[in-house]
């Protein structure tokens, strides 16, 4: 691509060629895009909210959002493959957890955000 700046003065050159050189790959891009959507459910929030509290098995995170087991399953496996939550089996139950730290600091820098 041709350096062109006939647009503008040129003044902000090295900012952008920094731009260029610092800009992630168009695949961590792509991830980051796509984690970012798992975040445009209502109902996924609820869950990682519960999930702040405690873990849980998805019978207690169905009935404390006052959802059926279905719904949440098929929510906690789009959370999972996103490596949001993480499960661990304790007898017959699967119960769940948040994956890491991480998931509560994106959540309350969006809650951060939308307050301001």
């Amino acid at each position: 691509m041709a350096d062109n700046y006939d647009c503008c003065s040129g003044e902000h050159k090295k900012e952008i060629e920094d731009v260029k050189y610092t800009m992630p790959s168009e695949e961590e891009l792509y991830d980051l895009a796509e984690l970012f959507k798992v975040f445009g459910d209502t109902t996924r929030i609820r869950i990682l909210y519960v999930l702040f509290k405690s873990e849980m098995c998805v019978c207690e995170i169905a009935e404390a959002l006052g959802m059926n087991q279905s719904a949440i399953s098929h929510q906690l496996r789009v959370l999972k493959q996103a490596r949001l939550v993480k499960n661990r089996r304790e007898g017959k139950s699967i119960i769940y957890s948040l994956a890491d730290g991480h998931v509560r600091t994106i959540i309350a820098q969006g809650q951060e955000h939308i307050e301001e």
